[in-house]
């Protein structure tokens, strides 16, 4: 499959002439030289479902709009170091981005033992689960060795192999934290970066990213990097930026959870830092085991929230992937009981934030990718491919001729002077 196949659709054609005409709306009140107007992205997490977020971000880089800080969990995770690493931040980056997913086969990813592998796709495919229960059986030992010895059923090293190179052969060639983090800061910044209602620089020293992930040795919930030095201590700026996507991606029983060894201070009471980043108070750990970050915080559409009272100097667009709780949940089964019991976990934190924060109801895109699409199904065709990038391109256009910047500005003075 080539970048062609996506971009050449008729319909998808016909969005990019659309929102070329949306240059000339305000989204942000925050411009470069060129023109381009700089907003905040949180990118929901949603296994393969993540196709969808190229083709939102790629209308909003058409309509002139370019991304500052980010933030992900999952596959929102993977698109924002993508997005963060694979060139500056001035830089339309969708194009690139889907270059190198359409070249990229995968159910690569899914690296596990191959008879496990068959039997997870069919069911994936809609086979009745109860039928695959004789091959389970047949394959018991290696059914065995995944789940009760290394707790998933795919190693995940073909993915932080692939994520590695990516970022190694990209216009900026990261290779470490070290690398990303000084890319991204203030002498890289577009020239002629201002507000454009004071006409002043903005004061901003870095452009962050936020890794959401899952540290269930400690029970707490990590962003990447800044609470990287916790778990790599002197050593984080040598890290690959893809061990934390890795950490953030291990969907539970899916992908073995990410492991890190030999932590700082291992058997030592909990530092200060410790304590202030995850509340944790015990002996710090020797090894730590991550999980999918949106067993926690699948939308961490919190993490560039401000209590000022001044209005915002750029708005934090939100990109869900998932349907917005507009059905309840029928149980009949234990499958429906522990599905429903993970997705309240998983969404339970965001919701009560946008409970609190109504304003940011109208920052969010929402694609609802998983009605039509499953989440995990890493071999997915080529066909479904282009229309789950055709609807995230179809939502952020949606949005996008909606969105009122001015009218938002004052909503969020309401609200917070209320």
């Amino acid at each position: 499959m080539t970048y062609e196949d996506f971009i050449n659709q008729p319909e998808f054609q016909q969005m990019l002439k659309e929102a070329e005409k949306l240059k000339g709306t305000v989204f942000s009140d925050i411009i470069d030289a060129e023109g381009n107007q700089y907003v905040d992205l949180v990118q929901e997490g949603g296994g393969v479902l993540g196709i969808a977020l190229v083709g939102y971000t790629y209308i909003l880089e058409t309509a002139g709009i370019r991304f500052f800080h980010l933030a992900g969990t999952s596959a929102g995770a993977i698109n924002t170091l993508v997005l963060a690493g694979i060139d500056g931040i001035g830089k339309a980056k969708s194009k690139a981005v889907l270059d190198v997913l359409a070249k990229q086969d995968l159910f690569e990813f899914v690296d596990g033992d191959p008879t496990l592998k068959k039997i997870i796709q069919k069911v994936i495919d809609g086979t009745p689960f109860k039928k695959m229960l004789w091959k389970l059986a047949w394959n018991f030992s290696k059914v065995k060795k995944a789940l009760f010895i290394n707790f998933g059923l795919n190693p995940g090293n073909e993915f932080e192999k692939w994520i590695e190179k990516v970022l190694r052969e990209s216009p900026q060639k990261i290779t470490t934290i070290g690398d990303l983090i000084d890319k991204r800061g203030k002498k890289y910044f577009p020239e002629g970066m201002i507000n454009r209602i004071t006409g002043q620089p903005i004061p901003d020293e870095y452009a962050h990213i936020h890794v959401i992930t899952a540290d269930l040795t400690t029970q707490s919930k990590v962003q990447f990097p800044q609470m990287a030095h916790l778990y790599w201590g002197n050593k984080v700026r040598e890290i690959s930026p893809a061990r934390m996507v890795r950490a953030s991606m291990s969907v539970p029983f899916f992908f073995i959870p990410f492991e890190i060894d030999n932590i700082p201070g291992a058997g030592e009471p909990a530092s200060e830092e410790w304590i202030k980043y995850t509340n944790f108070h015990g002996p710090i750990p020797q090894k730590v085991k991550f999980v999918d970050g949106g067993m926690i915080s699948n939308f961490p559409i919190n993490v560039f929230h401000s209590k000022g009272g001044n209005a915002p100097r750029k708005p934090t667009f939100g990109v869900k992937l998932s349907s917005y709780r507009e059905e309840c949940t029928h149980i009949d089964d234990l499958g429906d009981f522990v599905g429903s019991m993970v997705s309240t976990m998983r969404h339970d934190a965001d919701n009560e934030f946008l409970i609190q924060n109504p304003d940011f109801q109208k920052l969010i895109c929402f694609i609802d990718a998983d009605k039509d699409f499953n989440w995990l199904n890493f071999k997915m065709d080529d066909e479904s491919k282009k229309r789950l990038f055709l609807l995230g391109a179809r939502k952020g256009l949606e949005f996008l001729s909606k969105f009122d910047w001015e009218k938002y500005k004052k909503l969020r003075l309401q609200q917070v002077n209320a």
